[in-house]
């Protein structure tokens, strides 16, 4: 059995792992040569956790643990897109691959983080949802500055009115709907 340290270790490189992992959304769907990396998408999404959880006063620490695991499984599955095979059976490889992840760190973390996990998994709380929506707010972000690159409009489109139907938050969607109105600005 490997000791805490090693097992901390061990997570932080499977993590790590995510720097080199590309969207795959982008790539197919797009056609973008050198697309973000699934590292870079957890980075904004965390941001804007942070900026959404404080402005709305929730519990911040808890969204940006949530931002930062919640793509966590895709070190060892990839990064499957919706299209790609059925839903339930997409859940089961992230759980799975969340379980294993999480196996490497210290007990009362892994329960904290596992908690966190189901939490986002079952969008049981204000908090999940929210980051949810922060999830699909970056990809709009992203959409969007792939189109200031040169990138088909209307292929970026489809990101975009995927985003439009997930988000419901006042605030988000707020947002949302200045940033439409600079990609429709565009077409």
């Amino acid at each position: 059995m490997q000791n805490k340290k090693e097992g901390i270790i061990n997570f932080i490189r499977l993590i790590g792992r995510l720097k080199k992992i590309k969207r795959s959304g982008w790539i197919r769907k797009v056609g973008v040569k050198e697309p973000e990396s699934v590292a870079d998408h957890t980075f904004r999404t965390s941001i804007l956790c942070m900026i959404m959880g404080d402005m709305k006063k929730l519990d911040t620490l808890k969204m940006l643990k949530m931002a930062l695991i919640h793509d966590a499984s895709e070190s060892i599955i990839g990064d499957l897109t919706k299209d790609e095979g059925d839903e339930l059976q997409k859940k089961q490889l992230e759980n799975d691959a969340m379980i294993r992840i999480l196996s490497l760190l210290p007990k009362d973390i892994r329960k904290n983080y596992s908690v966190i996990w189901k939490d986002f998994q079952d969008k049981a709380s204000v908090e999940a949802k929210i980051v949810r929506e922060m999830d699909k707010l970056e990809m709009v972000f992203q959409a969007l500055e792939y189109e200031e690159e040169g990138y088909n409009k209307e292929k970026l489109s489809e990101f975009l009115d995927s985003a439009e139907n997930s988000i419901t938050d006042s605030d988000t969607k707020a947002i949302f709907n200045v940033l439409k109105r600079k990609h429709k600005l565009r077409l």
